[in-house]
């Protein structure tokens, strides 16, 4: 008996050890780290069968084991992983039931439209560009910033991604203020300059004048920081601030904080008018015929 109960102590060891060099002991030490994908449908014997032929484990069934026993059957993520043979099984099991995947980091640029998000992501291996446009309708509300997108992420989730930053660093506020601001983001550099103009653009709304602005035009043309032609001006559309007086129905890119913080703090001035150079400086000026002048002086004629 006891003779029996040393032999079953011994095996019961030798388990444990061999359970425990499986679990925690890598497979080569040496490895680097490489990306394991897991595809959307991929259950987890399929997934241990992968990492065991693909080498970064030593046994499927080990994994599985561990992966069931603690409770993570069933809730491996797909995704791209950053994973090494050099890695423990126990270790890999609990990053891909962590969901802790690839991610791609993406930088959207104050002043970017819809199209020009959809473009850059497409190009970034993203999204679709057609899957981003249909969402053109929350222009002015994409705020720009730096993000971090999972594979397999949808159109609708990066935008809700986007939406949200927007609601957490701007808060509510009216949908003019974002007209303005996305204005402000096309058409003038900096936030001095920029609470200047968001100042001579409210001072216009409030008197009934027409606020003129290119940047709503090239919007329509879609044209990039172009001087507006006549044949441009005369545009039938409510984005066309030259033939409508008051604001475009709505924003004309995604501005960020300072173009907000511009509306919200205009500045005050005697000026009416304003232009940009081709170098980005802004020239105010208090009259038209000032206006005409500073256009003859620095910018190229326009048909």
């Amino acid at each position: 008996m006891k003779n029996t109960r040393k032999a079953l102590f011994i095996v019961l060891v030798a388990a444990v050890i061999f359970a425990a060099y499986q679990l925690l002991f890598p497979l080569n030490l040496g490895s680097a780290e490489t990306v394991f994908r897991i595809e959307r449908g991929q259950g987890d014997w399929e997934i241990a069968q992968l990492l065991e032929r693909e080498q970064f484990i030593r046994s499927a069934i080990f994994f599985e084991a561990y992966t069931f026993l603690r409770g993570a059957a069933g809730k491996l993520q797909a995704g791209d992983y950053v994973i090494s043979p050099a890695f423990s099984t126990m270790h890999i099991s609990n990053k891909l039931a962590s969901g802790d995947v690839l991610r791609k980091r993406i930088t959207i640029i104050e002043g970017w439209t819809v199209k020009d998000i959809a473009i850059y992501l497409e190009q970034q291996d993203v999204i679709p560009a057609k899957d981003i446009l249909v969402f053109n309708d929350r222009e002015g509300y994409l705020f720009p910033d730096t993000y971090e997108i999972p594979p397999g992420i949808t159109a609708g989730e990066v935008v809700s991604m986007m939406a949200a930053t927007f609601s957490k660093k701007v808060g509510d506020v009216p949908k003019d203020v974002v007209i303005i601001a996305s204005i402000l983001e096309r058409e003038v550099r900096g936030l001095e300059d920029r609470r200047i103009v968001s100042g001579i653009l409210q001072k216009r709304l409030r008197v009934g004048m027409a606020l003129q602005v290119d940047a709503t035009v090239n919007y329509i043309t879609g044209k990039r920081d172009s001087q507006v032609s006549r044949a441009d001006a005369a545009i039938d559309s409510p984005y066309n601030t030259y033939k409508y007086r008051g604001l475009p129905p709505g924003p004309i890119s995604n501005p960020g904080l300072e173009s907000i913080e511009a509306v919200l703090n205009p500045e005050e001035s005697p000026y009416w008018y304003y232009l940009s150079t081709p170098e980005g400086k802004t020239i105010f000026s208090k009259t038209s015929e000032e206006h005409a002048e500073a256009k003859a002086q620095y910018l190229a004629p326009h048909n």
